[in-house]
């Protein structure tokens, strides 16, 4: 048995990022993983996803370019080569994480880990045990137990399309359904999206969902909203179809893509023999300090349920190596005033309470400025997309503590602003802060 001071479990942003700090502080590290390092985030998430996204923008500004006086023909888009490109910067990615995790002399071992007692693993013929233990195994694609279920793909098996299908349903509310319809879409596939809600990104700003919904719409995307699909079927010219629940069918597709959600990658893991407890959702259970049930073992990332997203997973797996080994024995990541991006089309930015969460906390000291308007860029544009701003403010100094944005530029504008709001400024602050002329940041720091 080799012994470590740290054995990560899964080799992901975060249990990368809690792995490479921990080496810089001196310790022993080993990191197991059973498939591509990186994770969700590299192969099958945040970094496919946003090259795929480019390309649909500029899909989009190639339909504009006309407006713009280009003589431009959009042509036919080659879905194969912008794969194989994609395809070939991830294994890049892929071959750059090894190498990092060899300079910072990490062990890596490859395949999968079960426990077969407490802070001690089996991978493959070989145990593997550590004085601390990090479970960072992440998350995999919800598919619903109906029948014809396997009929779809999920957000993993969009990244494995060899063409673009024509017509495709997407089934799901959350920030993947969005974006990777508004992606399709935008690159020529008819869209059907279909939520089980009268809206969708339920946890956003009010305004936020409504905004993309009547952009969705306009695009010529088909929104069926309250409707949950109760089976799929391959009809016999070998399209899809799907059935809801109201007893209507849907169809035919080329393909149907679950987006329903993601759950916690904990089976086979071994955790009842770790002594590791679950939460209802079937995430693992940790306090304010990554701790699990377990002693000395943690858990970091989306198998924890906490804000999914890959900065929350490096920051909290940073901040655990700090206190483990770092001597900073109160480090722990503030979950509060998390920005977060929806690369949808035209991009989300947000960060902080919602309007309707100002209100169940603070009730009347609550104050929202909020503005709607059209983007300078398409001043000349037949195409046409919406950009609205609000600011939730709170108390008598008016200090900002939501900032929601959708429209061109969210996603890359909010960065700033998500310092301000954490650092608490106030609506005063904002005012007295000189506008950046002609931009659509500019309402923010201009809204009476």
């Amino acid at each position: 048995m080799t012994h470590f001071d740290l054995l990560v479990v899964g080799a992901g942003s975060g249990g990368i990022a809690a792995a490479r700090r921990a080496a810089s502080h001196g310790a022993r590290v080993a990191i197991v993983e059973r498939g591509r390092l990186g994770g969700t985030c590299v192969n099958v998430g945040c970094i496919p996803k946003k090259v795929m996204w480019n390309a649909a923008s500029i899909a989009e500004h190639l339909s504009d370019a006309a407006d713009y006086g280009f003589s431009v023909e959009r042509g036919r888009h080659d879905w194969a080569n912008l794969k194989a490109g994609r395809d070939a910067h991830v294994a890049h990615l892929n071959a750059v994480y090894a190498s990092n995790l060899d300079s910072a002399g990490i062990v890596t071992v490859q395949g999968d880990a079960r426990f077969v007692a407490p802070r001690t693993l089996r991978v493959a013929e070989q145990e593997l045990s550590a004085t601390h233990v990090v479970i960072a195994t992440g998350s995999a694609p919800f598919v619903p137990s109906v029948p014809g279920a396997e009929l779809g793909i999920t957000s993993d098996g969009f990244f494995e399309l060899a063409e673009r299908p024509a017509r495709v349903a997407v089934i799901g509310a959350g920030y993947v359904a969005v974006e990777l319809a508004g992606i399709l879409r935008a690159l020529g596939s008819e869209i059907a999206l279909l939520f089980r809600r009268d809206q969708f990104l339920r946890s956003f700003d009010a305004m936020l969902r409504e905004a993309l919904m009547e952009e969705l719409a306009s695009n010529g995307t088909e929104l069926i909203p309250c409707s949950t699909v109760t089976a799929a079927e391959r009809r016999a010219d070998g399209t899809l179809s799907l059935t809801t629940d109201r007893g209507t069918v849907h169809g035919p597709f080329d393909a149907v893509l679950w987006a329903a959600g993601r759950l916690a990658n904990t089976a086979d893991l071994g955790l009842d023999t770790a002594g590791v407890s679950l939460d209802a959702a079937g995430n693992i259970a940790v306090d304010a300090l990554q701790t699990t049930s377990a002693e000395r073992t943690y858990a970091i990332g989306d198998v924890t349920g906490r804000a999914q997203l890959t900065p929350v997973a490096i920051a909290a797996g940073r901040k655990l190596a700090d206190r483990l080994f770092g001597g900073e024995p109160d480090a722990k990541l503030d979950y509060e005033n998390i920005p977060r991006v929806v690369f949808s089309h035209p991009p989300i930015g947000t960060v902080g309470l919602t309007e309707e969460e100002a209100c169940e906390r603070h009730g009347d000291d609550v104050k929202v400025y909020a503005a709607r308007f059209t983007a300078l860029y398409h001043a000349l544009t037949t195409r046409k997309t919406g950009t609205a701003m609000k600011l939730v403010c709170v108390g008598p100094n008016e200090r900002v503590v939501g900032l929601h944005v959708i429209g061109i530029g969210a996603d890359e504008l909010l960065q700033g602003f998500a310092v301000a709001v954490r650092m608490g400024a106030t609506k005063r602050d904002f005012d007295r802060t000189v506008a950046i002329h002609p931009t659509a940041a500019e309402e923010l720091v201009t809204m009476r």
